[in-house]
């Protein structure tokens, strides 16, 4: 991978442009009109996707919510900085306290901070705001609300807006409705500001991942109304954006920290977990509704932001590389690799893999492959996993097995052009040894070059 060293130099205040970046929770590219869903409906980012750029190659580095947070907000693999899992409760991870996050660059230069919603990172000393607005991170109309005062903002500094919903992560308990799904922060009552837009399971569309079942489709109908809502609170930040005269000035980014909280996707670093949905609107529109398949990834933003704006460290630590060579030419030549690494996410779920990614390849090193891999609560809990588990290891789940999703190899190797599920693991096969090596050598690099603790496990295990 390649590191790039910045000189610092600092643009003038009146000149530079406000930063708003949104972060849903566990929202994939299956459940938005912009990226081909014709069911869900999505208009206020399908015409942020309009305005702006759509990355049809955007991954996070680490599919667990606080985890990859943390990497968007620091540049650098949580792998490097400890922030290995969740940062809330009792599993209390936490990036060490020496680490500089994209905020304190940001303050740094003059811009005014503010937060609002989830969180979900440690310690507040790295990721310190210097406002925090209250509102439920269930309502993001009421977020964007709350937010009004500090968008419209004193004198003429610029700002940066993290903005972060908890839709549409699971949540809420189960219904009282057929195969009892869970309510996805649904609620009979519905929310202020929030117009309740409901799906029936016929409607929806069935990633290939997932199984056709009743309760598969029960979830999804939820899932689709808790997207809707994060919809409607981006359409509510747009809006307030254009009353306040700053829409046109304002690099906005939409992204999700990982995929569908459905087994096969979060926690995973299988594509449906890992490639995600990504929105840039350029301040003035540029580049307008094109849509480029460069590669990026979530450790990129920090000093893609920086590059931006024209503020950077005198001294380049970053592991990942500004992607503002895309943003100027989408359609030109940009990246086509990037690489990923998951070690934890909830306090009892060790399982360290780490990922390089091609637009050709998938190489998956699973350090501690006996194990059997381990489920996020709410996922093993839910009816959609639930109701193909009890049928035996033996019955599907989507496209694999449940034997293969729990028990995997210590490599694995797909050819994504010819098999985009990633369902026939070819890295045992003699014909494919070369590629294996090859992609061995740039996995131990890169663990090597991001300061990967786990790079020894190459010789000891």
């Amino acid at each position: 991978m390649s590191v790039l060293t910045f000189f610092f130099f600092q643009v003038d205040a009146d000149d530079r442009v406000n930063i708003l970046l949104i972060i849903s929770d566990d929202h994939g590219t299956d459940a938005l009109g912009c990226y081909g869903n014709p069911v869900i409906a999505t208009p206020a980012l399908n015409q942020l996707a309009a305005d702006g750029i759509r990355f049809t190659n955007a991954f996070c580095t680490s599919a667990s919510c606080s985890a990859s947070r943390s990497v968007i907000m620091t540049g650098r693999f949580n792998h490097a900085t400890a922030h290995y899992g969740h940062a809330h409760g009792y599993h209390h991870f936490s990036t060490y306290d020496n680490e500089k996050s994209l905020v304190q660059y940001l303050e740094e230069a003059g811009y005014r901070t503010g937060r609002v919603g989830k969180y979900h990172l440690a310690p507040e000393s790295v990721y310190h705001f210097e406002h925090v607005l209250r509102a439920s991170d269930r309502n993001p109309v009421e977020m964007a609300d709350n937010c009004t005062g500090f968008i419209e903002g004193p004198g003429s500094e610029p700002f940066f807006l993290y903005y972060c919903t908890a839709d549409p992560h699971r949540g809420g308990g189960t219904l009282d409705t057929p195969y009892a799904p869970n309510a996805f922060g649904n609620r009979p009552q519905g929310y202020s500001g929030i117009i309740k837009m409901e799906y029936s399971p016929d409607q929806v569309m069935v990633p290939y991942f997932l199984p056709d079942s009743p309760e598969c489709r029960a979830e999804l109908a939820q899932y689709y109304q808790s997207v809707n809502r994060v919809d409607q609170g981006v359409a509510k930040l747009i809006e307030i954006l254009k009353e306040t005269g700053k829409y046109e000035n304002t690099l906005i980014i939409y992204i999700s920290d990982n995929g569908i909280a459905f087994p096969g996707a979060k926690t995973t670093l299988y594509d449906p977990g890992m490639k995600l949905p990504c929105i840039i609107k350029q301040p003035g529109r540029k580049n307008a509704g094109k849509v480029t398949d460069h590669f990026i990834s979530w450790v990129d933003l920090t000093p893609t932001i920086l590059d931006y704006i024209g503020t950077f460290p005198e001294e380049n630590r970053f592991h990942g590389r500004s992607f503002r060579g895309t943003l100027e030419d989408p359609l030109g030549e940009g990246p086509e690799q990037v690489y990923a690494s998951h070690t934890f996410h909830e306090i009892t779920m060790y399982y360290p893999m780490r990922v390089v990614r091609t637009r050709k390849w998938k190489f998956i090193f699973n350090i501690a492959w006996p194990l059997e891999y381990p489920s996020a609560s709410d996922l093993w809990g839910s009816p959609t996993w639930q109701s193909a588990y009890q049928n035996g290891r033996q019955a599907t789940f989507g496209q694999r097995s449940i034997e293969a999703y729990l028990k995997r190899p210590q490599f694995e190797l797909y050819d994504i052009e010819n098999d985009p599920g990633e369902t026939n693991n070819l890295a045992y096969e003699h014909k494919y040894w070369e590629i294996v090596e090859d992609l061995k050598v740039q996995l131990k690099k890169f663990m090597v070059d991001t300061e990967d603790p786990w790079k020894l496990k190459w010789d000891y295990e």
